[in-house]
């Protein structure tokens, strides 16, 4: 009888610190150990043994090996933001050595990413001290891993002096020689490495040197795919000769890495972390150029690098690296699904477009349609300032094309090679002339389809978007503009059909009017911008007319975009004002969302800073200074008043006593002829006598000494 099987404890998941977790490299590393289970090969005995197994073994093991691949990721940051990391369990801020030490022992695995800023230097060196200094406390295993930078390599001495090309590999590990500027990295290398010696089964050690770090967003790299993005350069610069090989790794074949050390934790304690390409910096720079941008590089001196604020003396020093290696180790031990194996140039577009995603690079395309004098271009202009789109109309398309072509012709080869290209080219551009002449001829829908077709492939539209202003103007127009190349990958394509994703509008724009009022708008446009636009009255309603004409038909490009599901806005416009147009390009920009590009650069934020800053001193100078002169006239105003009320008072007062002088003249003489005589004697002779009842001898005298008493 068989025994019964006993069930097997399926093992807790590893806790795995990281420093860090707000930058480029750890970020990145963190997420991805959170969603890879790294593989190991099998061996011939073993995958005959898995192949007699019971199906039910095999599935209980598959359980065992996710659940043991599962991590729980923790790590510090070096300030708290708004920025969502889901996949990281737990994040510290500003802790000190103490508490630090104590979150360090709760966890099995600690990673100390020193390859993109050395301001970790010292805390990784504490860090694997003190860990290493308490082994005797471990409750478990633990392990440490030092992720490095090949820049620990940049000074070694050549393999063979007689075969610069061999490259250097992990197994010769103790013969690198440091970049002066990397010597703390190369001191702190073998000290992680002498840590690990004294109890491999209790605490072990790995340094990975890693290569230049690219993918998912770019960070050494980064100037090179913005400036490409931008296009506002005509050439992007290569600092130095750009013959240096540049050693490289994507950080998630970097994350693939990690994940298989702490998985099989395997004997050699130093590991290269690179891939097998082998390319210059030149090439690097070409080939993202070629891909994102103006396709032409410039050589410049590297001394210039450093005037470029979007580097760090750590970056520059990086690039400048002329190494070639070969990561030995990794190819033996691990079985690494690769990503980018073969390096960064062989796999830039699928680079470019996690550059794209990862920093919702996303173009916005839009088409603009609608009746003559509605007001398409100027609505188009203001949402390509709005949203950094190129602005694509025929007329500036044609002059584009006239001017690459003209510019091909003058420059062709003296010695005739191109005789045959050169003479399609003049062709092409005589047609191409007459048609823009007035009274010229019509200029072929083929054509003018490949040239607006070329214009919206170009890397500029690509990258940014476009405005199409009044283009396509027929259904067959938008048949051939919109068709899928024959070599177009299926993600260029639209699903279930045979169109061009890459340039297919997200948004038709139809701005509609009544012709009452685009009559008016035409007869009130100044004379110049009528003859500039051909607005001629009998002209524009020809136009408007054959317009209204075509917009019954059955296949018009409205119906176009409609039958593929395309998003549209119609919108009506009904007034010139200015406030109207806010309206319509507010409620454009509510259904495009947010711009999907660069936000301003740090000297273009310091300067609006300033900017704003000049204006608000500015500002309140002059309400100050409007305060002030208030004030002042305010003051003015009630002196002014205040001494013409004094004046007015003074006036109403002197009045009134020379009225009451007015007045009291004959009351005076009155009394002074016939009161004040008696009066006089009478108090005179009571002050004298000082009787006891004065105001009845007052009355007695009066009575006696009365003049009138006859």
């Amino acid at each position: 009888m068989e025994e019964p099987r006993m069930e097997k404890t399926k093992k807790s998941p590893k806790r795995v610190f990281i420093n860090s977790l707000d930058s480029y490299s750890s970020r990145n590393i963190a997420k991805l150990l959170c969603e890879h289970v790294a593989g190991t090969p099998a061996e011939p005995e073993e995958e005959l043994k898995a192949e007699e197994e019971e199906e039910e073994d095999e599935e209980e093991e598959e359980e065992e090996a996710v659940e043991s691949g599962t991590l729980q990721v923790v790590g510090s940051v070096s300030e708290k933001c708004d920025e969502e990391r889901p996949f990281v369990l737990e994040e510290y801020e500003n802790l000190d050595r103490e508490e630090l030490l104590l979150k360090l022992r709760d966890c099995d695995v600690v990673i100390y990413n020193i390859s993109q800023h050395s301001d970790q230097l010292e805390e990784a060196l504490w860090a694997v001290t003190a860990l290493h200094n308490e082994m005797g406390i471990f409750s478990g295993p633990k392990m440490f891993i030092l992720i490095s930078t090949v820049m620990t390599w940049a000074c070694s001495k050549p393999v063979d002096p007689e075969d610069l090309e061999l490259p250097f590999t992990d197994d010769i590990f103790w013969r690198r020689r440091a970049h002066p500027n990397f010597k703390q990295h190369l001191d702190l290398e073998k000290e992680v490495v002498k840590m690990g010696k004294t109890d491999r089964t209790l605490f072990s050690t790995y340094v990975l040197a890693s290569g230049l770090q690219y993918g998912m967003g770019e960070q050494v790299f980064h100037f090179f795919f913005k400036t490409s993005w931008l296009g506002h350069e005509h050439a992007i610069p290569v600092y130095g000769d750009g013959n240096n090989i540049v050693p490289t790794i994507h950080i998630n074949d970097l994350a693939s890495v990690i994940k298989n050390v702490i998985e099989l934790q395997p004997k050699p304690y130093y590991l290269l972390a690179v891939d097998s390409s082998n390319n210059t910096m030149e090439d690097i720079v070409k080939t993202v150029a070629s891909v994102l941008g103006p396709g032409k590089i410039r050589k410049r001196p590297f001394e210039e690098a450093a005037l470029t604020q979007d580097f760090s003396m750590m970056e520059i020093d990086s690039m400048l690296v002329d190494l070639r290696m070969e990561a030995v180790y990794l190819k033996e031990l691990f079985s690494i699904s690769w990503v980018c194996d073969s390096g960064l140039v062989d796999n830039m577009e699928q680079v470019v477009e996690e550059y794209r995603l990862t920093r919702g690079l996303l173009p916005v395309r839009l088409c603009v349609l609608g009746p003559p004098a509605v007001g398409k271009s100027t609505v188009s202009r203001r949402i390509c300032e709005r949203y950094k789109l190129h602005h694509i109309t025929l007329k500036e398309t044609l002059s584009e094309t006239i001017a690459q072509l003209e510019d091909a012709v003058m420059n062709s080869d003296v010695d005739g090679e191109n005789e045959d290209s050169v003479a399609e080219a003049q062709e092409l551009l005589d047609s191409l002339k007459e048609s823009m002449e007035p009274g010229g001829g019509v200029l072929d829908d083929q054509l003018l389809v490949k040239m607006v077709k070329d214009k919206l492939t170009s890397n500029p539209c690509r990258n940014q978007g476009f405005v199409l202003d009044d283009l396509p103007s027929t259904y067959e127009q938008a048949k051939q503009l919109f068709s899928a190349e024959e070599h177009e990958s299926e993600d260029g394509t639209s699903q279930g059909s045979s169109y061009s994703k890459r340039i297919m509008p997200e948004l038709v724009l139809r701005l509609e009017a009544s012709d009452t009022f685009l009559n008016d708008r035409v007869m009130n446009l100044p004379e110049a911008l009528v003859q500039e636009l051909s607005y001629d009255p009998e002209l524009f309603l020809r136009r408007l007319a054959t317009y209204r004409e075509d917009s019954t038909e059955d296949e018009t490009v409205l119906n176009f975009f409609d039958e593929l599901d395309i998003n549209s806005l119609c919108l009506e416009v009904n007034s010139s004002g200015e406030a109207n147009g806010r309206l319509l390009i507010q409620r454009i920009c509510d259904t495009l969302g947010k711009p999907r590009n660069y936000g301003q650069s740090i000297p273009e934020v310091k300067e609006e800073e300033r900017r704003k800053a000049e204006e608000k001193m500015s500002r309140e100078s002059q309400e100050r200074a409007e305060e002030e002169q208030r004030q002042a006239e305010e003051a003015r105003h009630t002196a002014a008043h205040w001494e013409e009320w004094t004046k007015r008072q003074e006036a109403v007062r002197q009045q009134e006593e020379q009225l009451l002088e007015a007045k009291s003249v004959p009351m005076r003489s009155y009394l002074t002829e016939h009161v004040m005589p008696t009066l006089t004697q009478g108090l005179i002779e009571c002050c004298r006598a000082r009787p006891a009842d004065p105001v009845d001898f007052l009355a007695e005298f009066l009575f006696k000494n009365n003049p009138f008493d006859y």
